[in-house]
């Protein structure tokens, strides 16, 4: 089992986010996280000093990376796809 942490861009994203459904499902995934990091349709994105996956929520990208030793998700970026990648 793993915790999840938002920090950064993503925490400000969550907390300035005014469409509630939205939120809600963004929470479930990141909850989701928590029980598997590693969810079949995770994806590896390239140009980061550690390995970072990402993972959809409609339109949206959460990006996060996973420290095993303290067992903890950093969910650091959470955007609409051309604001992640661009």
């Amino acid at each position: 089992m793993f915790s999840a942490l938002i920090e950064g861009q993503a925490l400000k994203f969550l907390e300035k986010l005014k469409d509630a459904q939205l939120k809600k499902r963004l929470m479930n995934k990141i909850d989701e996280l928590e029980q598997d990091p590693f969810p079949r349709n995770c994806k590896t994105i390239e140009g980061y000093d550690q390995k970072v996956f990402r993972v959809r929520v409609g339109g949206y990208r959460i990006l996060y990376y996973v420290v095993f030793e303290t067992s903890i998700v950093y969910v650091f970026i959470i955007d609409k796809r051309g604001v992640v990648y661009g």
